[in-house]
């Protein structure tokens, strides 16, 4: 898909995507690049992957620096916010793209700490470099957005739990994010073709994705979910700070 973003319209902007070496988040990293944004490829232990992205990107005109950060790591995270305040000297665009918790070997709780407690806390450590003007995104799927109203798959409960409670932790801190003139956007989607929890599920529980594309007429990949990532950093802000992509008469009972 192309990019949705006019060339140039980010011109002077500074963005930081989280979990941007692959997938979704590499995607939007780079449609960000190509509208003028200066960006930050955050990987966890993709080194090599988040290089080959950043050489893509600089090659091709625009501005990137790769920086490593375990997001569950409070320490880590204020190591790349200090490497983000030296080399751009602040952040105009924070993506919360990245998300987890059906990875095998994890400890129990991992879901809730990457998914909630993790996005609190990049986002309260972003806070000083952060303007008015500035815009937060917070990426997340349908099944968590509605997972009070709306059951999900047994396979994606963690995740849809801990992904509705990142929801509302980052919601709470509106009123603060306001007086500083932050806008606040969630995109949800429904799943996602070709990404890593698409793979699990499929892995876990095999049919679970085809049905669900019968059961939405469609699902989004990559990169047209990636597009309607970045067109959230620009359009208005939408009622009750929520974007959806895609159909959600299957979650709300409404057509």
């Amino acid at each position: 898909m192309s990019n949705p973003l006019t060339p140039g319209i980010l011109a002077g902007k500074r963005a930081l995507v989280t979990g941007s070496s692959r997938g979704i988040g590499a995607d939007t990293v780079h449609y960000l690049a190509e509208a003028g944004a200066s960006v930050v490829v955050n990987y966890r232990n993709k080194k090599a992957r988040a290089d080959k992205l950043v050489g893509t990107i600089v090659s091709g005109g625009g501005t990137a620096v790769a920086v490593g950060a375990d997001l569950t790591d409070p320490e880590s995270v204020r190591s790349m916010f200090d490497t983000v305040r030296a080399e751009f000297g602040g952040l105009d665009i924070l993506v919360l793209n990245a998300s987890g918790g059906m990875e095998s070997g994890m400890a129990a709780d991992y879901a809730m700490t990457l998914n909630r407690d993790a996005q609190v806390d990049v986002l309260t450590a972003a806070m000083p470099l952060l303007g008015s003007g500035s815009r937060v995104v917070f990426v997340t799927s349908h099944q968590a957005h509605f997972i009070e109203s709306t059951p999900t798959m047994p396979e994606y409960l963690p995740v849809a739990l801990s992904k509705r409670a990142g929801e509302d932790a980052l919601r709470a801190l509106l009123p603060d994010l306001t007086a500083k003139g932050v806008e606040f956007v969630v995109v949800s989607g429904d799943m996602i073709e070709g990404t890593i929890t698409a793979t699990l599920l499929e892995r876990a529980n095999p049919g679970a994705i085809g049905a669900r594309k019968d059961s939405a007429g469609r699902l989004y990949n990559v990169s047209e979910f990636a597009a309607e990532v970045v067109s959230a950093v620009v359009d208005p802000v939408p009622d009750n700070n929520t974007r959806y992509v895609g159909d959600i008469s299957d979650f709300t009972g409404k057509d």
